[in-house]
């Protein structure tokens, strides 16, 4: 049986390869926090047609302050990710810079744990301890 959300995830997977390599490529000569200035408004954009052209569009005044709170909040962290993301590929390999960038699955994981109630289970934790491995090993001096 497929489960949507891993396909979705997948999905998810490729295009952020395929932001690290495009961001790398559009870095050259211009300062990252612009960059990520533009890169946003060009997202807000595709984001405004999507949502209009699918018609999921709804007066934002009907959502709940937890949703504005919560959503704000994700904005914010969003967006300090990005500007530490770009600086990060600016100045590094978007292979290492990338793989290390991944270390939010472990930070996930915990967070999810403390504050979601999730519990994942041995399997779980031994894939996280193997990325872990994997972002402790890329990020040792060669």
């Amino acid at each position: 049986m497929t489960q949507t959300w891993f396909a979705w995830a997948l999905l998810s997977a490729v295009f952020a390869a395929l932001t690290a390599i495009f961001a790398k490529l559009g870095l050259a000569g211009v300062n990252s926090d612009y960059a990520t200035l533009i890169r946003t408004a060009m997202i807000l954009l595709v984001l405004i047609v999507f949502v209009a052209g699918t018609g999921k569009w709804v007066n934002p005044v009907q959502l709940s302050a937890r949703v504005w709170l919560f959503l704000g909040l994700s904005a914010l962290a969003t967006g300090a990710s990005w500007v530490f993301y770009f600086r990060a590929l600016q100045a590094g390999d978007a292979s290492q810079v990338a793989a290390v960038d991944k270390s939010s699955l472990l930070l996930v994981a915990v967070f999810a744990v403390a504050f979601l109630g999730e519990r994942p289970g041995a399997r779980e934790w031994l894939g996280l301890a193997l990325v872990a491995s994997g972002v402790l090993l890329l990020g040792l001096k060669r």
